[in-house]
């Protein structure tokens, strides 16, 4: 029997409504440990409100939520197939000659929707709303936000400029590469001898030149000197202070094959920010892994009862995955393996793991 349309966006409906359910719920129990965190971490510093940090780690919960996106589709199948289990629709289903593949395509065609749409509009959107939760935290954490808000790692990037070389690093990356916070520069002159250390509050990109505000100078010379002002020469652009210190997860989707493009044209590898994109681009893959992987686990208990052990099942092959995911990750960023080798990889074997397991459950 084919499943008709009316069964098939029933099960879609259900289907869609318990991952969106387990999304939220997620959504508020991050928001909540996320308000938690920085209120300790900042909450004796000047300018903290409560309302302050409620709307930073609002603005950036969004993007924090896409690492939880595959398991809120994971747990939410599950749950969805247990639900259909347990008031006896898939029985009759089945009793209808409606097979296992024909009733697990609604999922896996909200699976790929949610994909879609989550690399298309979502990523986009949340990458827009991190962005403006940088520019409400700014200054709130100092030395400690870079870490705290997660939006820059601790990279030293070497450039070159008029005066000679210097190693810079910074704690924060806004406005796209023009503005860093929280600065440490080494200079040295073109014999490569160290001329001085500075520290200073903020960095802001102009034509070939760092205006450097709250600078603290030290040199082998004399005593520290602060100046409100300082500069320091540079040839980067705004776009390779960026792919150097900037998180790839801080570019949205639809700007990824630029900046990866205007990157390899300034001779910088852009390994990173190619592997986000092709992981990007897999996402809806991976949510149909995950949407075939909670069917494989959760099908049994209709006919075997056990769910404790389809929980289980579910963690592990939930861990199995992230394991990989981030292995795989790693490989890519590195250079070790092709981004689109590493990005798709998870996703594939999701799927052959979801496939080979039904296939035995179901046909033998």
């Amino acid at each position: 029997m084919i499943l008709g349309r009316t069964l098939g966006l029933y099960f879609s409906g259900r289907f869609l409504k318990a991952i969106l359910g387990l999304f939220l719920l997620a959504t508020v129990l991050i928001f909540l440990f996320d308000v938690l965190e920085l209120v300790r971490r900042g909450g004796d510093r000047d300018g903290f409100s409560v309302l302050r940090v409620s709307l930073i780690s609002l603005l950036r919960v969004p993007l924090l939520l896409e690492q939880v996106i595959p398991f809120a589709v994971l747990f939410g199948s599950i749950a969805a197939f247990v639900s259909l289990s347990r008031a006896l629709e898939l029985v009759v289903t089945r009793a209808a000659g409606i097979s296992v593949w024909q009733f697990t395509l609604p999922a896996l065609l909200v699976g790929l929707v949610l994909g879609i749409l989550s690399i298309t509009v979502y990523n986009p959107a949340a990458v827009w709303l991190q962005q403006k939760s940088d520019e409400a935290a700014a200054g709130l954490f100092g030395s400690d936000q870079g870490l705290l808000l997660q939006t820059t790692g601790d990279v030293w990037v070497r450039q070159d400029g008029l005066d000679g070389e210097s190693v810079m690093l910074a704690k924060q990356l806004l406005n796209g590469g023009e503005q860093l916070l929280t600065v440490t520069i080494f200079t040295f002159d073109r014999t490569g001898t160290f001329q001085e250390r500075i520290e200073a509050s903020e960095a802001r990109l102009g034509n070939q030149i760092w205006y450097l505000k709250d600078a603290t100078v030290y040199t082998t010379e004399r005593d520290p000197q602060t100046y409100g002002s300082y500069e320091v020469s540079t040839y980067l652009t705004a776009t390779e202070v960026r792919e150097s210190i900037g998180s790839p997860e801080s570019i949205s989707f639809w700007n990824l094959p630029r900046f990866i493009e205007l990157a390899r044209n300034a001779g910088l590898p852009a390994y990173r920010y190619a592997l986000q994109y092709q992981t990007l681009l897999a996402r809806p893959l991976l949510l149909m892994a995950m949407i075939l992987i909670a069917a494989a686990v959760s099908l049994r208990v209709s006919r075997f009862g056990g769910l404790g052990g389809m929980i289980l099942g579910g963690i592990i092959a939930g861990f199995v995955l992230y394991v990989l995911s981030e292995l795989a990750k790693d490989f890519g960023g590195a250079g070790i393996v092709p981004p689109t080798v590493a990005a798709w990889a998870p996703g594939i074997f999701g799927v052959l793991m979801g496939l080979t397991i039904l296939l035995n459950q179901e046909d033998g």
